[in-house]
């Protein structure tokens, strides 16, 4: 069996600016992202971790180093299959410039039909991050691992491996430097926990904008 711990980056500040953050260079953790990561690097410390992944943007790369501080002998893995939404020309505007749109109904009601102008389709996101757990999970087939991503790849997933349709996946909560537990082997799949924040001493389990796409 292969545990997979998906855990959300830590907070950052550009989700103030009220602009879809997407693929946007340089969005770092602020001073309460690093705390929480750190919080996340040290309740995590005596797992037996075989491996850190992360996708590629530096909010969850500095996640994913906090983790790693305390496992020596391991480096972080860039993994782009658990990267963030490619949003297209969605990326950077203004949210509320984006809520009058029919797309944007469809991204909150029917996202399985949702397509991003110039970007990825949600489907096609599920698919690409399912595909990218399971190849690590051939990769490591009895190891703890830590798969460092994105809100809605981390919800798209569980929604998954839970059997729910994709349209049902916002009704899933994951709160930035969270812990959801996937336990995989041959037979069914199980989700041993979600959204787990205990290492958070002021953790807030409501999602900010629950409707919306996050930084």
């Amino acid at each position: 069996m292969t545990q997979v711990l998906l855990i959300r980056h830590a907070v950052n500040d550009f989700v103030k600016t009220g602009r879809l953050a997407g693929w946007t260079p340089e969005v770092h953790l602020n001073d309460e992202g690093r705390a929480q990561a750190e919080a996340l690097g040290l309740r995590l410390a005596g797992a037996p971790l075989a491996a850190i992944y992360s996708s590629p943007l530096e909010r969850t790369m500095e996640t994913a180093q906090a983790v790693a501080a305390h496992h020596p002998a391991l480096t972080v893995r860039v993994q782009d299959g658990i990267a963030e939404v490619r949003y297209g020309e969605w990326e950077g505007m203004a949210i509320r410039d984006l809520q009058g749109r029919k797309m944007w109904q469809m991204v909150q009601q029917t996202p399985s039909r949702a397509s991003f102008p110039g970007g990825e389709t949600m489907r096609g996101v599920q698919q690409r991050a399912i595909e990218a757990v399971e190849a690590l999970v051939a990769a490591h087939p009895k190891d703890v691992i830590a798969v460092v991503s994105h809100a809605d790849l981390i919800k798209m997933l569980i929604a998954h491996y839970l059997g729910m349709h994709l349209d049902q996946f916002q009704r899933i909560v994951i709160a930035p430097a969270s812990i959801s537990t996937l336990n995989l082997e041959f037979g069914r799949p199980y989700v041993g926990g979600v959204n787990d924040t205990a290492h958070l001493t002021q953790s807030d389990p409501r999602p900010a904008g629950a409707a919306s796409p996050k930084a």
